[in-house]
């Protein structure tokens, strides 16, 4: 009989309350197939870039099979209408929707969204439903003709370069020693400057920080990463204003693991404060000013194993210093060249 009782309780804990019978059940989901997107600016921003999301995070819990809360999300007029308490998002004030109040809590919060054991969002998901909801929450309309904030941008930029690379590059690995539990106070003192902080991993202390909702950064507001420098080990500060003096404080995480640097104003002055990161494995300085000069003098990092500089001052002829200065480490260009698809449209005009 315990036997039998802790079987529940551990299937209950990995799969979710209803995994007996989730696969029982007569389903009439609404299912959302994943589809190349070429252009994401012609894309359909609610049907390529929002349901996918929430069929693969959202639906298990709010859809025909299953309506916790009162509320389903798999078909648009019941999306909006909420569940038991209201409406979960309220358009154009996306920090004041219940749904993105939710996904932002912590995972250990009994409030959290999707529940702890379920498959979570990751930070590129969570910012595009944010600026979904921002936006105005549409149904019908084109990416193009929602206006596009500069942080958003590059998220959307992925969703169409994603396919096109048909590679997964995996996350670097978390440190494999223990680290005590971070300060609270410092990271309500991130959050409460709009940081996303959350565990890398179910169980860990470790942390990652990232600045994609978060708005009007400047260089001393680095200085609110030092209370966590043993537990921060992905960081991404792409698309801020920050400058080469933030990277003095930068500098002093030292279990740095993953750094996105894309899209600021750094230089190669700046640069010479990450040979401190001797655990840096991933950095991402595209859309930046750095040049070749600014790049090799990152040598001395040894588990260096990507370097991303699309966009940025290194000039072709630079390439083989580069390659010769990091021999083991994948230095990518960006200029990814787009396949032609069946779906896509030639058209052929006769000559005038």
């Amino acid at each position: 009989i315990f036997i039998i009782i802790t079987g529940h309780l551990g299937g209950s804990l990995t799969h979710g309350s209803d995994y007996l019978t989730s696969a029982l059940a007569n389903t009439e989901d609404t299912v959302v197939t994943a589809k190349n997107i070429p252009d994401i600016q012609e894309a359909n921003v609610y049907a390529d870039v929002v349901q996918p999301v929430l069929q693969t995070k959202c639906y298990t819990c709010h859809s025909a099979k299953k309506q916790k809360g009162g509320l389903r999300m798999d078909k648009a007029d019941l999306f909006v209408k909420g569940g038991k308490d209201g409406a979960v998002f309220e358009a154009g004030r996306a920090d004041e929707s219940e749904m993105i109040k939710r996904l932002l809590l912590p995972r250990e919060d009994e409030h959290h969204m999707p529940p702890k054991e379920k498959p979570q969002l990751n930070e590129r998901q969570i910012a595009l439903l944010h600026w979904w909801i921002e936006q105005g929450a549409t149904f019908n309309k084109k990416v193009k003709e929602l206006p596009q904030p500069e942080k958003i941008k590059p998220v959307l930029i992925a969703l169409q370069s994603d396919h096109i690379s048909n590679e997964i590059k995996a996350l670097p690995p978390i440190p494999a020693t223990a680290v005590e539990k971070a300060d609270k106070k410092a990271i309500e003192a991130l959050r409460d400057r709009g940081v996303v902080v959350m565990p890398v991993a179910q169980n860990s202390n470790y942390l990652m920080a990232n600045f994609i909702t978060a708005i009007h950064i400047t260089d001393k507001d680095m200085q609110l990463l030092l209370p966590l420098k043993k537990q921060l080990v992905w960081l991404k500060i792409g698309n801020t204003a920050i400058r080469d003096s933030a990277l003095a404080f930068i500098g002093q995480c030292t279990n740095l693991t993953v750094l996105q640097l894309n899209n600021t104003h750094i230089t190669d002055k700046g640069l010479g404060a990450l040979k401190a990161l001797p655990n840096l494995q991933s950095l991402n300085l595209v859309g930046t000013p750095v040049t070749v000069k600014g790049v090799t003098a990152l040598q001395p990092l040894k588990k260096l194993q990507t370097i991303y500089l699309y966009q940025t001052n290194v000039d072709k002829k630079d390439w083989i210093v580069l390659k010769k200065a990091f021999p083991k480490t994948i230095i990518d260009s960006g200029g990814y060249a787009i396949p032609f698809l069946a779906t896509d449209t030639t058209i052929v005009k006769p000559h005038t």
